[in-house]
């Protein structure tokens, strides 16, 4: 069993039942699954871009990212409805803490001038939200072989009712938020 599955059953769920005085182990939150998300608005012109990405995320995520199309045509962008524009990843389960145990133990101290993600970034109902700039601060990737810096956006969607219950349960599992 995964470092973080253990933890979860080990630390944060009784933290969170003294914290928060659930009467009943089925309310405690846990997190549901995270999704990656990398958004490729260059790849209208080169298909090429999308290639490197799909690649570069199945090394990230582990595995195989599907490709995210366009849903309505865009006269400016010259984008046109159904053209590949991106692509994701949707963890659950063991693959998901495995995840976020290399996101939150390997990757995040290596961003540049690093300081804590964000406490802001919730959504209203627990779901936490984080970017990043370039996918080169994953220790999965090669430096020779990325052509484009590309950006990413991770969600990590929870069974929190609310924002503080979502923030507390991260924070168990160590995400180093800013004070």
């Amino acid at each position: 069993m995964g470092l973080f599955k253990e933890k979860y059953k080990q630390e944060v769920v009784p933290a969170m039942r003294k914290r928060f005085a659930y009467k009943n182990v089925m309310e405690i939150p846990k997190i549901e699954k995270v999704v990656v998300n990398m958004g490729l608005g260059e790849a209208v012109q080169n298909v090429k871009i999308l290639e490197s990405a799909v690649t570069e995320m199945a090394a990230i995520t582990g595995r195989k990212p599907v490709i995210t199309k366009a849903r309505k045509s865009i006269a400016q962008f010259k984008l046109r409805e159904g053209m590949p524009i991106g692509c994701m990843v949707t963890l659950r389960r063991d693959t998901m803490y495995e995840f976020l145990e290399r996101l939150v133990t390997i990757t995040l101290p290596r961003v540049r001038d690093f300081k804590g993600i964000s406490g802001k970034a919730f959504d209203g109902r627990g779901n936490y939200s984080l970017g990043f700039r370039d996918q080169v601060v994953f220790p999965e990737i090669d430096l020779e072989n990325v052509d484009k810096i590309k950006g990413m956006n991770i969600a990590i969607v929870t069974s929190a009712k609310n924002d503080e219950e979502g923030r507390e349960l991260l924070s168990l599992f160590g995400f180093p938020f800013r004070k």
